[in-house]
C-alpha cells in the first residue's frame, strides 16, 4: 500500500511538471516563430524570395547565359557548344546536362497545354542524332519529366523512363568514355525497380569511367534508399564506404550525410534525432570535405545546401547562417527540390536561421566581422 500511496503522490508531482514543460516549450516555438517572421534576411544581402533561381544549386554564369540565349532565340546551338566543351568526366557536364534538362521540364509546366517549350530540345535531337550532348540531355529530360509528371509505377511513368534508357544506350555509344549516359541511367534503375545484380553492372560502367564521380554516387544513394529497393542500412553501407576510399579533397566525404537526409523524418518529426552522434559526425565530415574541396568545385553547393538544412535544425545558427553566405541566390538541389516549392522551403530555412542567429545575440556586422 505504501508503494502505491508513494507511485499515486508520484503522479501528482510530475503532472504539474510535464505540464510546465510543455508550456515552455509551446512558448519558445511561439517566439521562435515570432522571431522568424521579424526576420529580415535582406539585411544580410539574402537575395529576396521572389529572385531565388531554382534552376541550379549554384553559380554557373557560362550556363545559364546559354540557357537564357536558347530559350530566347529558340536556337539549340549555343548548348551544343557549350556541352562540346566541357569535359566529359568532370562534375560540371553532368550539372549542365541536368541544367539543359531542367530549363526545358520548367518550360513545359510553365506553358501546360499550349503545346509549346522544349522545342528547342527536340529539334537539338532531330536535327543533331549524332550530337552526345544532344542525347544525354534528351535522356535527362525524360528521366525529370517521368518523376515530375507521372505517378511512380503507372504505365505512363514506366514508358516514359523505358524510352529514356534507349536514349542514355544512344548516348553511351557517342561518347563511350563519358560517364554521363550512365549517371542519368541511374535514376531510371531506381524508377523501373532494376534487380540488384542488373544494377551492380550498371554501377561498374560509371566507376570504369569516373570512381569518385559525387553526382554518380548521390543518384545510386537514392536507389538504395529504403523507400525504394534497399535499405536503411544498405544506404549507410554504401555512403560509408564510399566515404572511406575517397581521396583527400574529394566531396565523398560528404555522402554519410545526405544517406542520413534520405532516411531522417521529415520537418516536425523527431527533431531529436538531429541531435546524435551520427548525425554530428556526418555534418563534421560535411563541413571538412567543403572545406578541402575545389573552390570551383561544382557540387560543393550541393553539399552546402544540405548542410543548411541540418544546421538550422540542430540550431547551430551561425554556422548556417556561414553556409547560406556562400550559396544563397540559388536553390536548384536537395533537399528544396524535394519540395513543391523548392524557393519557399530554402527561404523558410534561411529566415529560422536568421531569428536564430539574432536571438543568440548575432547581426549583420558581427557575422560578416
Amino acid at each position: 500500500m505504501d508503494v502505491l500511496w508513494f507511485l499515486f503522490a508520484f503522479v501528482l508531482l510530475a503532472a504539474p511538471v510535464g505540464l510546465l514543460l510543455r508550456l515552455r516549450r509551446v512558448a519558445a516555438s511561439e517566439a521562435m516563430r515570432g522571431s522568424v517572421e521579424l526576420a529580415d534576411p535582406e539585411a544580410y544581402g539574402f537575395v529576396p524570395r521572389e529572385e531565388l533561381d531554382v534552376r541550379l544549386p549554384g553559380p554557373d554564369e557560362d550556363l545559364l547565359h546559354v540557357i537564357d540565349v536558347v530559350q530566347g532565340t529558340r536556337r539549340w546551338q549555343p548548348a551544343a557548344r557549350l556541352l562540346a566543351g566541357t569535359p566529359e568526366r568532370g562534375e560540371a557536364r553532368w550539372q549542365r546536362v541536368q541544367g539543359f534538362a531542367g530549363a526545358a521540364c520548367l518550360e513545359l509546366t510553365a506553358r501546360p497545354g499550349r503545346g509549346v517549350g522544349a522545342d528547342w530540345l527536340r529539334e537539338w535531337r532531330a536535327e543533331a542524332p549524332d550530337d552526345a550532348g544532344a542525347a544525354e540531355v534528351f535522356a535527362e529530360f525524360l528521366v525529370q519529366q517521368a518523376w515530375r509528371t507521372a505517378r511512380p509505377g503507372s504505365d505512363e511513368f514506366r514508358i516514359i523512363l523505358e524510352e529514356a534508357r534507349t536514349v542514355c544506350a544512344e548516348a553511351a555509344a557517342l561518347a563511350p568514355r563519358d560517364p554521363v549516359p550512365y549517371v542519368i541511367e541511374l535514376a531510371v534503375a531506381r524508377g523501373l525497380g532494376y534487380r540488384r545484380e542488373r544494377f551492380e553492372r550498371l554501377w561498374a560502367e560509371v566507376v570504369d569511367r569516373a570512381p569518385a564521380h559525387m553526382g554518380a554516387h548521390l543518384a545510386a544513394l537514392r536507389y538504395f534508399s529504403a523507400r525504394w529497393h534497399g535499405s536503411r542500412k544498405d544506404a549507410g553501407a554504401f555512403a560509408t564506404e564510399a566515404a572511406a576510399r575517397a581521396p583527400r579533397g574529394s566531396l565523398l566525404a560528404a555522402l554519410p550525410l545526405f544517406a542520413l537526409y534520405e532516411h531522417l523524418p521529415r520537418p516536425g518529426l523527431g527533431r531529436s534525432q538531429y541531435r546524435g552522434e551520427a548525425v554530428k559526425r556526418a555534418v563534421a565530415d560535411a563541413t571538412s570535405a567543403v572545406r578541402e574541396a575545389a573552390a570551383d568545385d561544382a557540387v560543393v553547393p550541393h553539399v552546402r545546401h544540405l548542410l543548411v538544412l541540418f544546421l538550422v535544425r540542430m540550431s547551430r545558427w551561425r554556422e548556417a547562417m556561414e553556409q547560406l553566405l556562400l550559396v544563397d541566390g540559388h536553390v536548384g538541389a536537395v533537399p528544396w527540390t524535394y519540395a513543391r516549392d523548392p524557393a519557399a522551403a530554402y527561404a523558410t530555412h534561411r529566415a529560422k536561421a536568421v531569428a536564430g542567429y539574432e536571438a543568440s545575440g548575432g547581426s549583420p556586422a558581427t557575422l560578416r566581422g
